[in-house]
C-alpha cells in the first residue's frame, strides 16, 4: 500500500507540473473523457499535450490517438483508441506488455534490445506488414532513451492468442509480449487499420524519469523536428 501510494503522488505531482493542453482544445478533452470515462482524465491530458507538442513541431495532423495507460493491471482493458476529428471512442480493450516488464502490473520499462520489456512515450504509427504474429503495425518510437528504439527491437502492434479472457482466468493476468502492445486476436485487424500510416500511440506510466524528462510533456518553445 506505501508503494502505490508513493507512486500515486509522483503521478499527480509529475501530472500537474506538465504542459496544460491548449484552452482550443478544451472542448476536445471534455469530449474525449465523455466517451471513456474510465480512462484517467490525467492521462489523457497528457496524451492531448503530447499530440499538441507533436503538431507544434511540424507534424502532420492525425486522425487517431491511442492511449494505453500502463499503471492498469493486463488484466484490465487499459488501451483506449480515439477518432480526433470526431471526438469518439473507437476501441477499449486490454493490451499485454513484456515479460520483463512485470506480470500482472507493469513496474519495469527499457528501450534497449533483448530487453524484453515495453517502452514509454509518444510512438507513431507506420505501415503494415504479415508478419510471424500475423497483421502487425510498425511503430516509431519518438522520445529519445525511451523508445526511439522501437524499429530495432520490432516493436510493432500485433494480434496474440494470450490476450483473452480464458488467460485471466488460468492466471490472474494476460500472457506477456516481448515488449510490443498485443491485443486479442478478433480485434487486431480492425484497430490495426484504424491506426496505421502516421497516428500516434501514446504509452503512460507514472515513471519519474520520464514524466520529467519527456520533451513532448515539457514541449520546448523551439520546435521539436517531427520525425
Amino acid at each position: 500500500m506505501r508503494r502505490f501510494f508513493s507512486r500515486f503522488m509522483l503521478s499527480i505531482a509529475a501530472l500537474s507540473s506538465a504542459t496544460p493542453v491548449y484552452a482550443s482544445d478544451s472542448s476536445l478533452v471534455a469530449r474525449l473523457q465523455a466517451s471513456a470515462p474510465k480512462l484517467n482524465g490525467q492521462v489523457l491530458q497528457l496524451a492531448l499535450n503530447a499530440l499538441q507538442c507533436a503538431r507544434a513541431g511540424g507534424m502532420p495532423e492525425v486522425e487517431r490517438l491511442a492511449v494505453i495507460d500502463y499503471s492498469l493491471p493486463s488484466s484490465e482493458p487499459r488501451l483506449w483508441v480515439f477518432d480526433l476529428n470526431q471526438a469518439r471512442l473507437l476501441f477499449h480493450e486490454r493490451v499485454a506488455h513484456g515479460k520483463n516488464s512485470g506480470d500482472n502490473f507493469t513496474t519495469r520499462f527499457s528501450n534497449q534490445p533483448e530487453s524484453r520489456q515495453t517502452s514509454l512515450g509518444l510512438f507513431r504509427t507506420a505501415d503494415t506488414y504479415q508478419g510471424s504474429n500475423g497483421y502487425s503495425l510498425h511503430m516509431d518510437g519518438l522520445e529519445p532513451g525511451f523508445n526511439d528504439k522501437a524499429r530495432e527491437r520490432a516493436i510493432v502492434m500485433h494480434g496474440a492468442s494470450y490476450v483473452n479472457d480464458g488467460i485471466i482466468e488460468k492466471q490472474g493476468r494476460l500472457g506477456r509480449s516481448w515488449g510490443c502492445p498485443a491485443v486479442r486476436a478478433g480485434i487486431a485487424r480492425p484497430m490495426i487499420d484504424a491506426l496505421k500510416g502516421g497516428q500516434l500511440l501514446f504509452a503512460y506510466y507514472p515513471d519519474q524519469k520520464w514524466l520529467s524528462s519527456s520533451r513532448y510533456l515539457h514541449c520546448p518553445n523551439r520546435q521539436i523536428a517531427a520525425r
